[in-house]
């Protein structure tokens, strides 16, 4: 499975969908514990509540990644219709270095610079203009999406479903989906080579306070 999902999502994007997912489904723990007397709380309300919530807001975190995906292939479609309709290389060049300029990546010497923006015009001079369709890889990343987010909830309906004491399974739910926000800072620092400790203290950190706010404000 760890391979199909990293066939086709980055891993920046499928730690978000989970990290979005443990965000959304402490919430409705912590909020519940927060906010409400446990002990008045039917916990198979809290259970359909959870699932139906991560399962709401992964359809709709999916629909808006085959939003995004079609939206930026027609951005390059488009360009590519610029770059063919320019009347001359200095023109096409000017769209490539302000489509790609580089921002954000590692440094690099500026005839290197311009090697690459010649070759990406070369390369869209001859591509095709049609504008982009939905295709089979974005779809099976949206179903992706949507399964992230939604078993996301599970930490958190474990033990509402496993324990009778409410306020206990809340507390037991709160504290393993917090651990498992600092989880996902640790996985994420492996990608992008940060400490582990730092990335974990840095995502567990900022998911709980987001948590936090979202319960104060009464997400």
């Amino acid at each position: 499975m760890l391979r199909l999902i990293d066939r086709y999502l980055d891993p920046s994007e499928s730690l978000l969908e989970i990290l979005f997912g443990l965000i959304m489904a402490l919430t409705m723990t912590a909020g519940a514990r927060l906010l409400s007397e446990p002990a008045a709380l039917d916990p198979l309300d809290l259970v359909l509540a959870l699932a139906g919530c991560n399962v709401a807001w992964g359809v709709i975190d999916a629909v808006f990644y085959l939003m995004g995906s079609l939206f930026n292939r027609n951005r390059r479609v488009r360009l590519v219709r610029r770059l063919q309709a320019a009347t001359s290389d200095d023109q096409a060049i000017a769209l490539i270095r302000d489509e790609f300029d580089l921002q954000g990546e590692p440094p690099t010497l500026p005839e290197d610079k311009a090697a690459f923006h010649r070759a990406v015009l070369e390369l869209l001079r001859h591509a095709s203009s049609a504008s982009a369709r939905f295709t089979r890889h974005e779809f099976i990343a949206a179903g992706l999406v949507l399964m992230l987010v939604s078993l996301a909830a599970i930490p958190g309906l474990i033990p509402l479903l496993m324990i009778d004491h409410t306020d206990t399974a809340l507390r037991l739910a709160n504290a393993v989906q917090v651990v498992l926000l600092f989880a996902i800072g640790y996985r994420w620092a492996g990608y992008s080579g940060s400490p582990g400790w730092r990335g974990a203290l840095i995502v567990g950190v900022l998911g709980v306070a987001l948590v936090l706010v979202a319960v104060a404000l009464g997400g």
